[in-house]
């Protein structure tokens, strides 16, 4: 089945989960006792390559035939999606090629490499990562994975809710969760598909959320600012999970550089979390009572590679 034909369900979401079950623990769920209340947040820092994204990652490449995994995989990604593509290729011994922009942190980029991958870069403002890692995929007869426009990647990133819900003894009453791409909330929305959800964004950097409010695909304005948050700079989102997104009447809110920092400093000051900034967005919205928590809310932290001059930059203040 391919990318097109295959649609993503609570039984793909489900699926995945057994499968991850068999290589990695579930990951921690923190109480954390904010101004605002009460949260159970998700520490996704806590994989093995620091971030969410295995889940997809590992669901989509165990799926790939046998028979075509020799020619391997092609993944495009600012960081977490390569390790996480990594990470299960190698695991698999599938030889892995990312396409990553040429500013992505040198933490992120040294850790894809350590697994493994081979790295070309890409000028994120002026080149298409999308057009790039197809052409490579095409000239290899390689797979193509991409970091959320695929039906097992959402599913995969679903597992995370299945595991908090189980976690919490309960199914979460409003998911708040960082995005860029929106695999990670499309694949929230499906696994717990009771739950209200809000999805967060960097300022100028919120197309998800301007799609969800004007009701149809808005791509990142020109020029957009400056952010650490390199996990979340995509420049427009999918029809994928932008449809599961509007269909589950999803919200978005969006913060600025300096709530990020303040729910870096936040965690690892109440928690020992060291969080990246991407990663620390959804915490952020809450923090700076942008979403109003209510009883078993759930918020994501998805990552935690961070480049540590900046965190300790961060953490000073």
């Amino acid at each position: 089945m391919d990318q097109k034909s295959r649609k993503v369900s609570l039984q793909g979401v489900e699926a995945a989960l057994g499968k991850l079950r068999e290589i990695v623990p579930e990951t921690p769920l923190l109480t954390m006792e904010t101004p605002h209340g009460r949260i159970s947040a998700k520490l996704e820092a806590a994989q093995p390559m620091g971030a969410f994204k295995l889940r997809g990652a590992w669901h989509r490449l165990t799926d790939i035939d046998p028979a075509r995994r020799t020619a391997g995989v092609v993944a495009f990604s600012s960081g977490n999606h390569a390790q996480g593509v990594a990470w299960a290729a190698q695991r698999l011994g599938m030889p892995a090629l990312i396409v990553m922009p040429a500013d992505t942190p040198a933490v992120k980029l040294e850790g894809t490499r350590a697994l493994g991958a081979e790295i070309v870069t890409y000028d994120r403002m002026t080149e298409k990562r999308e057009e790039i890692a197809a052409r490579i995929a095409a000239e290899r007869g390689a797979v193509l994975v991409p970091s959320f426009d695929d039906p097992w990647v959402v599913e995969g990133q679903g597992t995370t809710g299945l595991e908090a819900m189980k976690q919490m003894g309960c199914p979460p009453a409003l998911i708040v969760t960082p995005c860029g791409g929106g695999g990670l909330a499309a694949g929230l929305a499906t696994a717990c598909p009771d739950a209200r959800l809000i999805i967060v964004e960097p300022e100028g950097w919120d197309d998800m959320g301007d799609s969800l409010r004007a009701g149809e695909i808005m791509s990142v304005q020109p020029d957009p600012p400056p952010t650490a948050c390199d996990a979340l700079q995509t420049l427009r989102v999918a029809e994928l999970t932008f449809g599961i997104l509007r269909d589950r009447a999803a919200n978005g809110v969006s913060v600025s550089e300096a709530e990020t920092r303040v729910a870096m400093r936040f965690a690892w000051a109440k928690h020992g979390v060291r969080l990246e900034p991407g990663g620390a967005v959804a915490l952020a919205a809450v923090l700076a009572g942008k979403v109003a928590v209510a009883p078993d809310t759930l918020v994501i932290l998805s990552g935690g590679n961070v480049d540590p001059g900046l965190f300790e930059v961060v953490i000073a203040g």
